[in-house]
Order: structure tokens, then C-alpha cells, then sequence
């Protein structure tokens, strides 16, 4: 078992004695779900607050810790959820909200500030942005500081803790950072790659999130976390092109290039997607460097000091390279994606189901198929029409989805859960089901299912593509594609099946 990053920090104990229990928020994001395996490293017990809890079943975690089903901005929720709790991490956020993610983001911290309050929590912990003083601040990062005011005046003690850009396998700034330099060897850039920025190690900033919890009852307020590095954004990148082998990147900034049109910049060339793509852009045009480093004389640096960005970098790098990244930025939900359950033939009643449904036998076993499917997608492709999959993947870029590139975790294995390009991992079943639920803009819900069962001298695999149009548009989108799915979906089915045969041959 790896040495959790706050090791040689107190651990607080509970008013009968016992470990602290730790409430995590956001548990299906990408810190919360580090956090909770760093508390349980470090001793404490955990609860888990999650609006989709099915998506953690497959963490390391997931018998180790109390798990409640629900949303917090729901009031009955929440007032079950802090029953005995003594430090609450608030790790939500609603970025990749399309709507007015201002309000939603104040209303929740509001309601849940109240009952933290009413069931006498002795701890908030809260991580926000780094924002500059005496500057027009992004609605994003004005939003993240309302957001700590609030908890900050529950009458809770609370930890409110700053941070920039978060280097790490698997954070959203990090990918952004990772593609903009590998995938672009010369570039125009707007003016915001000369502002000041300090990174900061996922690693340092779990050890402030779980060293804030034993602190002193007495100590509340706002504190900056940051690395020991400060950069130009530009200088980061060429430090990262360093870091990971590239060539210097010839990076030329033009003041023409508004926030609207690099972030669409930003949404065509790496994973992260427009609406997360943008709300970050804005936040760059502030400096996002620590201007108090009191937090550090309270929850004292690791031995060997704060990570420096070229390490936090080349261990992130490896941790992709071995398949070793435990949560991403994408494997949170996005709003707006269809969350309706899969409308199955005897139950559905809802409308026009479109189907497009494959059965391919063969002579490898049920498990030998299954290796295949479920490494489907990713830099493994889909067996079939690449160009066409490719084709569907920058058309949903072009329209603000999240497109082909956000890949997978791990090359072989999924969670349930977790982003797949553009689907989510709706349901697993090893080595029975795989379904898939598409992310993409669409007129309609989609789903991709795979199920095999075994026969007398191997496996059938059955495989189904679903659509419920929404509107006159839904029905001409699933037609005007009926012919590509033609020669897609069944050399997709038989090479999956080809591909087991030759390996088990």
C-alpha cells in the first residue's frame, strides 16, 4: 500500500476518541476521489456524498467507506449526511454547468453551510481558486471565492484553501496544459500565456486538504497552496515540453485572440471540452500566484519540501504511461448528458426507440471476447471505420462536445462510471455487459451496448446501438446516419470477434 502524502501529520480524533469522521463531497470528481483514499490512508473514517454512488463501486475504497446516495442541494440530504460528523470537505463545484452556474454554485454552499452549522460540524474544509486582489476576476473565479465566503461566515470553523493550476495524471488543467504543448509545435496564443502562474502537485495539495482537518479549531480562513515554481503560462508550457522530451515549442501571443475564440482554440486541440474549456481561459487572464504562504508554517511542508514542477510532471506522465491514473477531470458528471435509464424493449413506452442491433458468434470463449470489448475506444479505436469514428469525434468538438479526446483511463479496464471519448460507462457486467452512454450533441439519447453469453462451442456477442429521438430533428439525425451504420456497426461486431479468435489461436 503506497505511503499516504500526509504521513507525518496529527490525525483528529472525535470527541469519543476514535478517528475523526470525514465527510468527502464531489467523491466522483477528481480530487474527492484521491482525497477519500488519503484520509483512509491516513486513519480517518469516511462518509461519501455522491449524486451517482454507482460510479464508485469499482474504487479500491469503496468497502471502506460509509457511501450516501443523493444530492446536496437537497435538504433532506443533507441533513442526514452530517449526522456525527466532525470535518466536512465542500469539494463541489458546477463548472461544467451551461446554465447560470454562479447561482447554483452560491445556493448550494448556502444550504450546505446552514446544516453544517445546525449539526455541529467542528471542521469545513474547502478547496477554491487562487484569485489576484484588486483585479476584475473571472466569473468562475468569483464564484469560487463566494463560494468560501459563505462557508467562511456558517459560524463553522473553516479552511478555505487557494489553488492555481493542479498538476496531476488526470486534472483538467493538466490535460489542457499536456495537449496545447504535445499537439502543437508552433503556435499563436493569446496574450493570457504571459500571465503569472504557480502550480501546484495534486500530492501537495491533498496533504493541505487532509492536514487542514486536525487544525486547531481556533484557525479559519482563506490560505493560498502553490508549488515552488512561478510561471508565465508560456514558460510553463515550454517547462512541460522539457519535462515530457519535446522540442522548445515556438509560442508567438497576439493580442487579437478574445477569450471566446481561444477557448474554442483550447476545445479543438485537447480533451477538455467548450463549456470547461472557456470558464478556464477566463480564469487565465488573472495572476494566480500565492500572495501569503501563512498555510505552510500550519501544516508544515513534506520531507524533501513542496514538489517541483518538472517532477509533478514527469510523475504524472508516468502514472498515464503505466496506466496508473486514479481519477480524471471527465469521469465526473456532465450536465445536460442524458441520465434517463436505458429504454428497454418490454418496459419502454416512451416514444420511438431506433435500434441497430448485431449478433456475431464465435469459437473464443465469452471471456477471451470480452478482453476486447471492453478495451474498446481510446487509443484502441473501435475496430471498424476509423475515419468515420474520427469524423463523429471532430464534428462533436465543432459543436461544443467533448469529442473523441478524452480517451480512456486505462487501456484494458473500465469503471463504471468513468468518461469513454464521447460516453460514459453507464453499466458493467464482467465479462457479460458493457453499455455505454453517449456524451455527444445529439437530438436525442444514445446508447451502445455489448452482451455476450456463451454457446456450445464459444460466445455469441450482441451488439445494439440505441436511439430515442427528441423532436422532427432526432428522427431525420437517426436516418440520415442509417447508412454509415451500415458498414460501421457490423465490422465493428466481427472484427471485436476476429481480434479474440486471433489471440486465442
Amino acid at each position: 500500500m503506497r505511503t499516504p502524502c500526509a504521513a507525518d501529520l496529527p490525525i483528529l480524533k472525535s470527541s469519543s476518541g476514535e478517528p475523526a469522521l470525514c465527510l468527502v463531497t464531489g467523491a466522483t470528481g477528481y480530487i474527492g476521489g484521491r482525497l477519500i483514499r488519503e484520509l483512509l490512508l491516513h486513519g480517518y473514517r469516511v462518509r461519501v456524498l455522491a449524486r451517482c454512488a454507482d460510479r464508485l463501486k469499482e474504487h479500491e475504497w469503496i468497502n471502506s467507506v460509509e457511501v450516501v446516495d443523493g444530492d446536496a442541494r437537497d435538504e433532506s440530504v443533507l441533513k442526514r449526511v452530517l449526522i456525527g460528523v466532525d470535518v466536512a470537505y465542500y469539494l463541489l463545484h458546477a463548472l461544467m454547468s451551461a446554465t447560470n452556474f454562479e447561482q447554483e454554485e452560491n445556493q448550494t454552499a448556502q444550504l450546505f453551510a446552514k446544516h453544517a452549522k445546525e449539526q455541529n460540524v467542528m471542521r469545513i474544509v474547502y478547496l477554491g481558486g487562487l484569485a489576484p486582489e484588486h483585479q476584475e476576476l473571472s466569473k468562475h473565479l468569483r464564484s469560487r471565492i463566494e463560494t468560501g465566503q459563505i462557508l467562511r461566515d456558517s459560524g463553522v470553523p473553516t479552511i478555505e484553501l487557494r489553488a492555481g493550476v493542479v498538476i496531476g495524471s488526470g486534472s483538467a488543467s493538466f490535460e489542457m496544459l499536456r495537449y496545447l504543448t504535445e499537439r502543437l509545435p508552433a503556435m499563436i496564443t493569446p496574450k493570457w500565456v504571459n500571465t503569472l502562474i504557480q502550480p501546484i502537485a495534486v500530492r501537495d495539495v491533498l496533504r493541505y486538504l487532509v492536514g487542514s482537518a486536525s487544525l486547531d479549531s481556533s484557525i479559519s480562513g482563506a490560505f493560498d497552496i502553490g508549488g515552488p515554481d512561478v510561471f508565465t503560462y508560456r514558460e510553463m508550457m515550454q517547462a512541460y515540453a522539457k519535462a515530457a522530451g519535446l522540442r522548445k515549442r515556438i509560442i508567438v501571443p497576439v493580442p487579437v485572440l478574445t477569450p471566446n475564440l481561444s477557448s474554442g482554440w483550447v476545445g479543438l486541440v485537447t480533451p477538455v471540452p467548450l463549456t470547461l474549456a472557456r470558464r478556464l481561459v477566463e480564469s487565465l487572464r488573472n495572476e494566480v500566484i500565492c500572495k501569503d504562504d501563512s498555510i505552510r508554517r500550519l501544516i508544515p511542508d513534506p520531507p524533501g519540501g513542496l514538489t517541483k514542477f518538472h517532477d509533478a510532471v514527469e510523475l504524472a506522465l508516468t502514472r498515464i504511461k503505466e496506466a496508473d491514473v486514479a481519477t480524471r477531470w471527465s469521469n465526473a458528471s456532465t450536465p445536460g448528458a442524458p441520465a434517463e435509464p436505458l429504454p428497454t424493449d418490454p418496459h419502454w413506452a416512451g416514444g420511438t426507440l431506433y435500434s441497430d442491433t448485431r449478433e456475431v458468434t464465435s469459437i473464443a470463449s465469452i471471456d477471451q471476447v470480452w478482453k476486447f470489448v471492453e478495451s474498446i475506444g481510446g487509443d484502441n479505436g473501435y475496430h471498424s471505420a476509423t475515419w468515420a469514428w474520427e469524423l463523429r469525434g471532430l464534428l462533436d468538438r465543432l459543436v461544443g462536445g467533448a469529442g473523441l479526446r478524452r480517451g480512456r483511463r486505462d487501456p484494458e479496464h473500465l469503471r463504471e462510471g468513468e468518461a469513454l471519448d464521447f460516453w460514459r460507462v453507464e453499466a458493467i457486467d464482467r465479462p457479460e455487459l458493457l453499455r455505454l452512454r453517449a456524451e455527444m450533441k445529439l437530438p436525442g439519447l444514445a446508447w451502445l451496448e455489448f452482451s455476450l453469453e456463451p454457446t456450445g462451442t464459444g460466445s455469441k456477442l450482441t451488439q445494439r446501438a440505441l436511439f430515442v429521438p427528441k423532436g422532427l430533428f432526432g428522427h431525420l439525425y437517426w436516418w440520415s446516419i442509417a447508412p454509415i451504420h451500415g458498414f460501421v456497426f457490423p465490422g465493428m461486431a466481427k472484427h471485436l470477434v476476429e481480434e479474440a479468435e486471433k489471440a486465442r489461436s
